[in-house]
C-alpha cells in the first residue's frame, strides 16, 4: 500500500467532485492514468485555516498499485501497510465483572466477550434509552434521577458530549476502537478526519449496538444494579455483593471485577478507600461553560469560508499560562451545541457541554477551566471529590436552589460586576439559568485565573471577551481527582484481581482513551501478548 500526504484543495470545491479531484490529484502525483490505480481511500482529513483568504483542506490518501516500490522515490509518497491487532488469550477459571458501561467498560467486556470469557457487565444507571428519557426530564423539569443521569448510564458520561475521539494516545488498538464504532452505526468518515466526532444523537445508538454484540458474544449486562460491596478475602478479590431494583441483592463469585467507573463514582471511591485500596489525588481542573455565537467563531476561524459546507463549524482550543504558576485553557470545546445540567447529586449544579452530530446548533460552548492541584484543598484523594462538591453546592445556591445554572456576562465578569440580565447571546443551559455574580459560587483563585486567562485567549482568538458572551457555572467534572493505584504490568490495584480501569480510575481522559485502556485491562486479565 502506498501513502500520499499533504493534497491540498481550497476549501470551496463541490464537495460531490471530492472523490474525482483525489483521483485525479493521485494520477498526478504518481505520474498514472487512473486505469494503473487499483484502489484509493482517504485516511486522514485535516483543515489548514491558517491563512483566512486561503482556507484548505489537507488529505492523505492510501493506495493501491502494482509495483508499488517503483513510486517510493516520488515526494510525500510512503510504504504504508496498517497495523494489525492480534491477540490470543489464557482463560481464567470464573467469569469476570465489569463495572461501568462507558467508553472503558465497555471495549474491556468486548474483548473479553470476544475470547469465551462471558463477562458480566454491571451498570448502575439505565440502558441508553430509558436513560435518554430519565436526563430529558431532568433538563425540562429539574426532576434528577440520582443513579441515572448526564453522567451515570449506559455509555458513561461521553454519550452526552459532542462525542469527541481526538486524544493525544497514538495506539495500535485505536484502529480497532474506530471499527467498532463503524460498525455500531458511526460514520466512516471518523477513521480518517483529523478531529472526528460523533455527536451524542449517534453515540446513543452507538452505545446500544456496542451492548448488543457483547450480548451475542455470550456477554451479560445488567442495568440499574449498584456494587453495593467488594468482597475481599486476604487481599484478594472474591466476589461481588449486588443491588438491583427494589433493594434486591444478590451476590457473585468473580477472582477479577475491573473498575470501569467513570470520573463521578464518589460512593463508589469512598468505599475502595475503606476497603484499604490505594488512591492518590491527582491534578485536575474546574471553571465554567463559556458560550459564543457560533457564526462569530466560524468568522474569526475561517475568515470569508466560513460558509463553506466542507468546513462545517468552527472548533478552537486555547490556553494561557499565568506568572501565578496556573494553567487556564478551553477543554470540550462543542461546536453549535448545548451546555448541557450535568449534576449526579442532589443539591448541585453540574455544567457540561454536548452536541448533535449535525453541529447546527445557534451556539459555540466550551469549558473554561483552571488547574488545581492537591495545594489547592491540602488533602488527600477524598478531600479533591469535596472540592468539587464544595463548588457544585454553591452553584446550586446561587443559582436559586432549583437547578438553574448561575450565569455571568463575561463583560460583567471582567469588572466584578453581577448581571442583571443576558444579551444578544441566548444560553442553551436547561432547565433555565439564573444571572448573578460568580464571585459569589467561585473561590477566588478561580475567579482570578479565569480573568487573566480570558485576556491572553482574546489575543489568541478576537472576540473570545466579547461583553456578551456567557459564563455558566460550575463545571467540574473534566476528569477524575483520582487514581487508583495499579501495578504496570498486571493491571491490578493492591487488591489481587481488582482492575482500576478508563477515566475514572486516573489513567484515560476521553472516549478514545478510554476504549483503548478497557482493551489494555482486557487483555492484562487475560494474561495475553500483544
Amino acid at each position: 500500500m502506498l501513502r500520499i500526504s499533504n493534497i491540498k484543495f481550497r476549501a470551496d470545491f463541490d464537495p460531490s467532485k471530492e472523490h474525482e479531484l483525489l483521483a485525479q490529484k493521485i494520477q498526478k502525483i504518481l505520474r498514472v492514468k487512473q486505469d494503473k490505480i487499483l484502489s484509493f481511500s482517504i485516511s486522514k482529513k485535516s483543515i489548514d485555516a491558517r491563512e483566512k483568504n486561503n482556507v484548505q483542506l489537507v488529505y492523505s490518501v492510501d493506495v493501491e498499485m502494482k509495483n508499488e516500490t517503483s513510486y517510493l522515490g516520488i515526494k510525500n509518497v510512503s510504504s504504508y501497510e496498517p497495523l494489525e491487532y492480534v491477540i490470543k488469550k489464557t482463560p481464567k477459571n470464573t467469569r469476570p465483572v465489569v463495572v461501568g458501561s462507558g467508553p472503558a467498560g465497555l471495549f474491556c467486556a468486548l474483548v473479553l466477550a470476544e475470547h469465551g470469557l462471558n463477562p458480566v457487565v454491571v451498570e448502575q444507571g439505565m440502558d441508553v434509552d430509558k436513560r435518554k428519557m430519565a436526563v430529558e426530564k431532568f433538563w425540562k423539569y429539574g426532576v434528577l434521577d440520582t443513579n441515572s443521569n448526564v453522567q451515570f448510564g449506559e455509555g458513561g458520561a461521553g454519550t452526552f458530549s459532542d462525542g469527541k475521539l481526538t486524544t493525544g494516545v497514538k495506539n495500535p488498538r485505536i484502529p480497532k476502537v474506530f471499527n467498532e464504532f463503524i460498525e455500531a452505526g458511526a460514520p466512516s468518515e471518523i477513521s480518517y478526519l483529523a478531529k472526528p466526532h460523533i455527536g451524542t444523537d449517534i453515540l446513543i445508538t452507538v452505545v446500544r449496538n456496542i451492548r448488543k454484540k457483547i450480548e451475542r458474544l455470550g456477554g451479560e449486562v445488567r442495568f440499574e444494579t449498584k456494587m453495593k460491596e467488594l468482597i475481599v478475602e486476604n487481599g484478594e478479590v472474591r466476589g461481588l455483593l449486588l443491588e438491583g431494583q427494589h433493594g434486591k441483592t444478590e451476590s457473585i463469585e468473580t477472582d477479577a471485577v475491573v473498575l470501569a467507573i467513570g470520573h463521578s463514582a464518589r460512593e463508589t471511591f469512598y468505599m475502595l478507600k475503606d476497603l484499604g485500596v490505594e488512591m492518590i489525588p491527582k491534578p485536575f481542573a474546574v471553571g465554567v461553560r463559556i458560550e459564543h455565537h457560533q457564526k462569530d467563531i466560524d468568522q474569526q476561524q475561517f475568515g470569508c469560508f466560513a460558509s463553506s459546507p466542507l468546513l462545517g463549524a468552527s472548533e478552537y482550543k486555547l490556553n494561557a499560562h499565568l506568572p501565578t504558576g496556573r494553567g487556564v485553557f478551553t477543554f470540550c470545546m462543542c461546536p453549535g451545541g448545548h451546555v448541557v445540567a450535568s449534576s449526579s447529586e442532589e443539591n448541585s449544579v453540574v455544567t457540561n457541554g454536548m452536541s448533535y452530530s449535525a453541529r447546527s446548533g445557534e451556539n459555540a460552548n466550551s469549558a473554561l477551566l483552571v488547574s488545581v492541584s492537591p495545594n489547592d484543598f491540602n488533602g488527600d484523594a477524598m478531600a479533591a471529590i469535596e472540592f468539587q462538591r464544595k463548588l457544585e453546592r454553591k452553584a446550586f445556591e446561587v443559582g436559586g436552589r432549583n437547578y438553574f445554572a448561575p450565569v455571568q456576562l463575561v463583560g460583567d465578569f471582567l469588572v466584578d460586576k453581577g448581571s442583571k440580565q443576558l444579551g444578544s447571546i441566548n444560553p442553551t443551559y436547561t432547565p433555565g439559568v439564573t444571572p448573578t455574580d460568580l464571585r459569589e459560587c467561585l473561590d477566588e483563585f478561580i475567579i482570578d485565573s479565569l480573568k487573566d486567562g480570558l485576556r491572553v485567549m482574546d489575543k489568541k482568538l478576537a472576540g473570545f471577551i466579547k461583553h456578551d458572551a456567557v459564563l455558566s457555572a460550575v463545571e467540574s467534572r473534566s476528569s477524575s481527582p483520582v487514581t487508583i493505584k495499579r501495578d504496570r504490568l498486571t493491571y491490578e490495584s493492591n487488591i489481587k484481581g481488582l482492575y482500576p480501569c478508563g477515566e475514572g480510575a486516573g489513567y484515560a481522559g476521553g472516549i478514545t482513551s478510554s476504549a483503548v485502556d478497557g482493551i489494555k485491562v482486557a487483555e492484562a486479565l487475560m494474561e495475553i501478548e500483544v
